[in-house]
């Protein structure tokens, strides 16, 4: 049988054992959010997902089920609420309601929803979490990682490099379904890209920062970034359990 990495997959005593072996856990932070017409609404959980499910391959580990729901930039305008993409330029006439969006909470709620779902991590056993996905909430974990690991007793990780290591062609998740995320679907949900759907002509897809995917974007584009990453982060939590073991 294949190796189970699933958390809710795993019977009581599988889940013991990864966890003895390998006390990490991944965290998709996902949203249900526009991402173009040729992805799925659900992009920034599925990337961070599969990618998660071949790294604890890898090294060891649980992926959590993905949390569709994060903070964002809100405005109301005329008694409706408007959130990320919708505000922005790369919408005509903006604000403008994207269809299928439904993800938003306000950062203080989201914060609380992290603090609680670190806190039931580390009473599970857990000690150490890798969490990324979209944007906003990967953000969260960047900001707060130190103050949040102190106070739950945790190693708090997101794929993305420090701002002075990063290659923006080849970081993991770094535009909104511009080359960048299309090239990661396309490597690991290929029947879920729809290239078709984007305009012939060379006017700019509605909601997408970045370079222009019908332009830039691979598969083989995508298996790069993936695989510079795993090897990343492969070395990074191996040198994070062998700290451990050492305690």
């Amino acid at each position: 049988m294949a190796e189970e990495t699933l958390y809710e997959k795993l019977t009581p005593a599988d889940f013991e054992s990864r966890i003895k072996a390998t006390p990490i856990a991944y965290l998709p932070l996902g949203t249900l959010e526009w991402h173009g017409p040729h992805l799925p609404l659900g992009s920034d959980f599925l990337q961070s997902q599969s990618f998660f499910i071949q790294l604890a391959k890898r090294v060891g580990g649980i992926v959590l089920p993905p949390l569709f729901i994060g903070p964002d930039n809100m405005k109301e305008v005329n008694g409706a609420e408007y959130y990320g993409m919708d505000l922005t330029k790369h919408v005509p006439n903006p604000p403008q309601q994207l269809k299928g969006s439904a993800y938003w909470v306000p950062n203080q709620l989201f914060s609380d929803l992290v603090e609680a779902v670190l806190k039931q991590l580390r009473r599970a056993g857990f000690k150490i979490v890798v969490a990324h996905g979209h944007g906003p909430s990967t953000n969260h974990f960047v900001k707060n990682s130190k103050s949040l690991g102190k106070k739950y007793d945790l190693a708090i990780l997101t794929i993305w490099r420090n701002k002075h290591e990063r290659e923006e062609s080849t970081e993991f998740q770094y535009d909104h379904a511009a080359a960048n995320e299309t090239s990661i679907m396309m490597a690991l949900h290929p029947d879920l890209v729809h290239m078709k759907n984007l305009p012939k002509d060379k006017k700019r897809p509605i909601g997408i920062i970045g370079k222009d995917p019908r332009e830039h974007a691979s598969a083989k584009h995508g298996h790069r970034i993936i695989n510079v990453h795993l090897n990343r982060m492969e070395s990074i939590l191996n040198e994070q359990l062998t700290k451990l073991r050492s305690q």
